[in-house]
């Protein structure tokens, strides 16, 4: 009987890297996003790595995320699993409701954060018809010491 590891291996990116993408330097002082995405189910297949791409690619563009870095969680809820107030701040959210929670080392500008968030929603918008209501995104910043990318250390601290 295989393992949980040999059974669910990690070794290979879920997306489709282009080959001529770098790798990720060990020695780069910025660490990559985790950014988890949660939807409403009965969503198209291929729907949420849609979104993913989408998100990798902005975040690529406006906070300078290296290129070759991309760590996901996207999950699907039916409505008691992603409880989302339909009217907070006057925005009329729906069942389409996408929300992107990134986290990511600190050190990013306000103008950086915007356009980002501003970007995100005019390509999901665009590409994917979410309405820009439906984008909910929440940035979470945390020191360098807070990430251990594997082998129990945290490579950004020395």
């Amino acid at each position: 009987m295989a393992s949980a590891a040999q059974a669910f291996s990690m070794r290979e990116p879920h997306y489709e890297r282009n080959r001529n993408e770098p790798q990720a330097s060990s020695t780069r002082s910025e660490a990559v996003p985790l950014v988890q995405i949660s939807l409403m189910k009965g969503r198209p297949a291929g729907f949420g790595e849609d979104v993913g791409r989408i998100v990798y690619e902005v975040m690529v563009d406006t906070i300078g995320v290296p290129q070759g870095d991309r760590f996901q969680v996207i999950t699907q809820h039916d409505r008691s699993g992603l409880v989302v107030d339909p009217g907070y701040l006057g925005i009329e959210r729906g069942d389409g409701i996408v929300v992107i929670q990134a986290t990511t080392s600190e050190g990013r500008s306000v103008e950086q954060k915007k356009a980002l968030y501003r970007r995100i929603a005019e390509r999901l918008s665009a590409e994917l018809e979410v309405r820009i209501e439906d984008v909910f995104v929440n940035l979470v910043e945390v020191k360098k010491e807070n990430w251990s990318f594997g082998n129990g250390i945290a490579q950004y601290v020395s």
